[in-house]
Formats: C-alpha cells, structure tokens, sequence
C-alpha cells in the first residue's frame, strides 16, 4: 500500500494549534517557537492544497475544512499515543533500574523492598546509588534525590519529608546526660563530607553558636557517620526517617527532638511514565507516608 501521508511534525503543529486556537499556545506546548508553528501549519495547508486557518488580528479560526482536518487529525494522534505507550509496556523486560543516594539506599530502601517485591514478584529491581544531579541517560529509570526545591522531570513525587536532628546511641542521652545542646560540649560531635545540615548551623539554631564539643570526627559519607554514632563514638546530624526503625527499637534517639531541624523533600522522579514505573512510585509514597507517621508518632513519645 502506497500512503502519502504529510509531514507528521506539521499535523502535529497544527493539530495542537487548532485545540488551543493559538499558535503560541500551540509552540509552548510543542516546545518550539511561535514562527515553527506558523512554518509547519503553512507546510500542511501548501501539501493538503487548502486553508485550514481564517488569519485575522489576535485571533485563530478553523475553516471548514479546518474543522473537519483537526478531528481526524486528533483522533489519529491519540490512536497513536496510545499504542506507543501499550507497546513499550509490552517491550518492558522485567527488570526496573532504581538510583538513590548510598545511605537512604542502605538505611531505608532495601530494608523495605521485600513489600515491594512479595507485591510484583515479576518485576526485578537493580539498584544503584549516586549523590550526582540526576541525568535520565539509560542507566536508570527512576532516581531519588533530597532537595529543597522540587524536582522537575515528567514524573515528580515527592515520597517523604526529611527532618535533620541530632542522632546518638541511647545509651549517651540516659540520665539526663544530653537533656540540652549545652552538654555537648561534653561529647564528641561526628560530621561527614555530604552533610547538608553542618553543625555550626545547627548549633546557631539551637542557641548555642559558641559551643567548643569534647571532640569530633569526620568521614567521608553520611553511612560510615551514622554508624560511628550507633556504635556510641559521639552525636551525628543526620535525618531521623534513616533511623527510625532504630530508635523505635530503642537502640538509637534524638535527644533534642525536633529542636532547631531542617527539613527538605526527597522526591521520585522519572523521565517516562509505564505502569511499573507508576507503581513502584506509589509504593514509595506508601511507604515514606508510614515513616512519617513513625515519626510523628516517636516525636510525640519525645523520640
């Protein structure tokens, strides 16, 4: 079968025009400029041989056969959407590449996926961790990232609030011996490379700008930071959701509550929407939605 078909960017341009009765509207859409539009929509009317659009100042109307062109022209568009995403859904081999930061990874995404894995027992998930911005170049297909700002990509959601505060093993907060910021001066303070919350800010914010601790340590990432600070080396500033099934335990707390914390947003993003995708991504706000409400709840029983 011999088609002739027109140029598909043109039928795109005008399709999109003609449903917004804008060409700007149409070029915002298309991510092009408003003179692409007019070039693509003037291309189709020259290859069909008819004016599809009545030029008047500030306004766009549909000729008859406009009218006619665009249904048709929708109709075909969403048909073809629609079996682009089925096919690449068909396509999807099983396998759900997933990257986030070393320590959220360790601390608190692995230790959950069984419930992800006893749901989707077909899907197969490879994790990778990266602290670098996030560049959707094939290697992964959801990344998950802290920021303070949302994320823009074509899926953002934003799965868990993370609280930063004072975390140390509960045997250094009995008898009182950490009840204010002023009696660190007695401890060590433990700090890491990738903080995003320094202890001087800390301290600043919690009224005691000046305060000399006993002694500190530094590491080169929040993990081997955090670790230090279970074994009982000192007092760490890392968010409390990493440590929450610690501190549920008994094992760990934050002495201070939620004094002087900052706060920013981890999010899910992705660059392409599946259903596999859609799901684990609702399954991360599930599970960051039970974290917070641990949280709420530790803080209540002053953690």
């Amino acid at each position: 079968m011999n088609r002739r078909l027109p140029p598909l960017n043109a039928v795109r341009a005008f399709e999109a025009a003609g449903r917004h009765s804008s060409l700007t509207k149409a070029a915002a859409e298309l991510g092009v400029t408003h003179g692409a539009v007019s070039r693509h929509v003037a291309q189709l009317e020259a290859w069909l041989g008819v004016p599809l659009f009545l030029r008047r100042p500030a306004q766009l109307v549909l000729t008859d056969a406009g009218r006619g062109y665009l249904a048709e022209a929708t109709a075909a568009l969403d048909r073809l959407a629609l079996a682009s995403i089925q096919h690449r859904e068909l396509a999807f081999t099983g396998t759900l590449h997933v990257n986030a930061p070393p320590t959220f990874t360790m601390r608190w995404l692995i230790p959950r996926m069984s419930g992800f894995q006893r749901r989707h027992p077909e899907i197969e998930v490879r994790m990778t961790t990266s602290l670098a911005p996030v560049t959707f170049d094939g290697t992964y297909d959801i990344a998950i990232r802290g920021s303070l700002v949302p994320l823009q990509a074509k899926v953002s959601r934003s799965i868990m609030t993370e609280v930063i505060v004072p975390i140390c093993h509960a045997d250094l907060a009995e008898a009182g011996r950490l009840s204010s910021p002023d009696q660190l001066s007695a401890h060590t303070l433990i700090a890491y490379a990738t903080q995003p919350y320094s202890w001087p800010e800390w301290l600043a914010a919690a009224g005691s700008p000046h305060l000399r601790p006993a002694g500190t340590l530094q590491f080169e990432q929040m993990y081997f930071a955090l670790q230090a600070a279970s074994e009982g080396l000192g007092v760490v500033l890392v968010p409390i959701f990493l440590t929450i099934d610690d501190i549920i335990a008994g094992r760990l707390c934050a002495p201070f509550g939620t004094l002087a914390a900052r706060q920013r947003q981890y999010y899910a993003i992705a660059n392409a929407r599946t259903s596999v995708i859609d799901d684990f991504i609702e399954w991360l706000v599930r599970e960051g939605r039970e974290t917070e409400n641990s949280m709420a709840l530790s803080t209540i029983a002053g953690l």
